[in-house]
C-alpha cells in the first residue's frame, strides 16, 4: 500500500473511532487523541493526521461518508431505477447511514456553521452531492452540471437538518420531507433553461477539462 492510501486508512479509522466519544467531547483535540489511543497508536497522531483539527477531522469524516456510499450504490440495483429514484436513494442513505451516530453529525453540522468554516462546509456539500449526481449515472459536462448540484445541495441540507431534529419512526418523516423538496427542484426546468440559455455562449471549461482527461467508468455508464 502506499503511503498516501496509509494515511487515508489511518484517518478512516481515527474519525470512525471518533465518533462514540464526539457527542461528550465534540471534534476536539481530546477526541482525536482518545481515537488514536483506542487504535492503539501514538495519541499524537490524531492531532497529527488532522492539523486542521476538528474540522479537518469532520471533512474526511464527509469524504469517507462519499465512498462509502459510491461502495453502497456500485452494488445496488440503481440501474433499474428512475433517475428521480436514484437520486432519492442516494440521497436517504447518505444521510440515515450515519444514524447510529446521530449526534456526532449534528456537533459536526454545528461547527461547519460557523462564519469561519463556511468555505469547508461548501466544499464537503459540493463533494457529496456531486458524488450522488455520479452515482445516479449523471455525465454532465454543460451549464447543468452546475445547476443539478446546486439544487441538490440545497435539498441535501435542508434534509440533513430537518433528519437532526426528526424524532419520528424511521424518521420516516424526514423521507417524506426529502420526496417534497426533491419534486420542488423538480418542478423548476424551465429556470433551469432560461439561465442555460443566458450562460450558453460562454466558454465551457468543463467539457475542455473532460475531453483532457482519461475515459472511466461510473456504474456502468462510460465517462470521459
Amino acid at each position: 500500500m502506499s503511503e498516501m492510501g496509509a494515511m487515508r486508512d489511518l484517518r478512516d479509522g481515527l474519525v470512525l473511532a471518533a465518533l462514540p466519544h464526539v457527542p461528550f467531547d465534540g471534534w476536539s483535540p481530546r477526541v482525536l487523541r482518545d481515537a488514536a489511543k483506542s487504535l492503539g497508536v501514538d495519541q499524537t497522531m490524531g492531532e497529527r493526521a488532522f492539523p486542521g483539527g476538528g474540522v479537518a477531522a469532520i471533512e474526511h469524516l464527509a469524504d469517507l461518508a462519499d465512498r462509502r456510499l459510491t461502495e453502497e450504490a456500485e452494488a445496488s440495483d440503481l440501474p433499474s431505477m428512475r433517475l428521480a429514484e436514484r437520486i432519492a436513494w442516494l440521497t436517504r442513505r447518505r444521510i440515515e447511514g450515519w444514524a447510529e451516530h446521530r449526534e456526532a453529525v449534528r456537533r459536526a453540522v454545528t461547527l461547519l456553521s460557523l462564519p469561519t468554516n463556511g468555505a469547508t462546509a461548501m466544499r464537503t456539500t459540493w463533494r457529496t452531492v456531486d458524488t450522488i449526481w455520479y452515482a445516479a449515472g449523471d455525465s454532465s459536462a454543460d451549464f447543468s452540471y452546475y445547476t443539478k448540484r446546486a439544487g441538490l445541495a440545497a435539498v441535501y441540507t435542508a434534509t440533513l437538518l430537518y433528519w437532526l431534529e426528526d424524532e419520528s419512526e424511521g424518521f420516516a418523516d424526514s423521507w417524506e420531507f426529502l420526496h417534497r423538496r426533491l419534486a420542488d427542484m423538480s418542478g423548476l426546468p424551465k429556470l433551469r433553461e432560461a439561465v442555460e440559455r443566458r450562460v450558453g455562449h460562454l466558454p465551457n471549461p468543463l467539457r475542455f477539462l473532460a475531453e483532457k482527461m482519461p475515459s472511466r467508468r461510473h456504474f456502468g455508464v462510460r465517462r470521459g
